[in-house]
């Protein structure tokens, strides 16, 4: 038997956000998981034409009747729709909380089978860069974007208690090429772990609701993983190998240089500066 015969595991993956950096990313890398790849965005003109196995969507999430066409003949989920940085709250509501929304009551109503929810390290960004938490630590987002993240995760949670859809919820560090600053030493996450760990979320045989911290094996990690371990994912990159990027100094930051001082790093300059 060739590989081309070999049944793959999913029938349909639906990716939500595919033009965005991430979702171009996973484009290249989750077509040995389906037979189909349906990818969704709002503006799709980037993705090009689709390619064998592949399906395009153009979708606003916000749109109800939209989101549950999308969600037509769907197995499993990569929600990484959305805004991915601090915009004003009215556009935050309508694409990551109201499209979250809408997602799930059409997952729910087409009966598919998980969803990894891509939420982010900024549900957590005020707590201090000296703690480590793990996944039941409560949530302290640092902008409308974080908070619209903590929504995700409590809506998810609410519909694997209430309907029993699985859901993990991926708190993304930074994934890049490379660290672009000395917060993301500790943050880096590395485009292989991210999809090492998505196929992980995916293929588990029970994930109930869990959060992890999507995360590569950084020295000083602020996060701790042992709740997750039941995924079976392991980091095989680190950041340490950018540490010539960023010499030894011993000029120490300002005592109330928040990006220093929080989780959330320069994220907590975007957001309303409230006096």
């Amino acid at each position: 038997m060739t590989t081309d015969t070999i049944a793959k595991p999913f029938h349909r993956i639906l990716l939500t956000g595919a033009a965005g950096g991430l979702g171009r990313v996973l484009r290249e890398r989750i077509g040995a998981w389906a037979e189909v790849v349906r990818l969704s965005d709002l503006r799709v003109e980037s993705l090009g034409a689709a390619r064998a196995g592949e399906e395009i969507v153009q979708c606003d999430l916000a749109d109800k009747a939209a989101v549950l066409a999308m969600m037509d003949g769907v197995d499993v989920v990569l929600h990484f729709g959305g805004l991915s940085t601090e915009y004003a709250f009215e556009d935050i509501m309508q694409a990551n909380i109201l499209g979250t929304a809408n997602l799930y009551e059409a997952v729910h109503k087409c009966g598919a089978r998980r969803v990894v929810f891509a939420s982010s390290n900024h549900a957590v960004g005020f707590y201090r860069t000296t703690d480590v938490i793990d996944a039941d630590a409560p949530t302290r987002p640092d902008t409308f974007y974080g908070v619209s993240k903590c929504f995700g995760e409590s809506l998810s949670r609410y519909y694997y208690d209430r309907l029993g859809i699985e859901t993990v919820c991926v708190r993304i560090g930074s994934s890049f090429p490379e660290p672009q600053n000395l917060r993301m030493m500790t943050t880096y996450f590395s485009y292989d772990d991210l999809v090492e760990l998505l196929r992980c979320s995916l293929f588990a045989p029970r994930v109930g609701h869990t959060i992890v911290f999507g995360q590569s094996d950084n020295p000083g990690s602020w996060w701790d993983n042992t709740k997750a371990a039941h995924l079976g994912f392991k980091a095989r990159d680190s950041s340490t190998q950018f540490a010539h990027l960023f010499p030894a100094s011993a000029d120490y930051p300002p005592a109330g240089d928040v990006a220093t001082t929080f989780q959330g790093g320069a994220f907590l300059l975007n957001g309303p500066q409230y006096k």
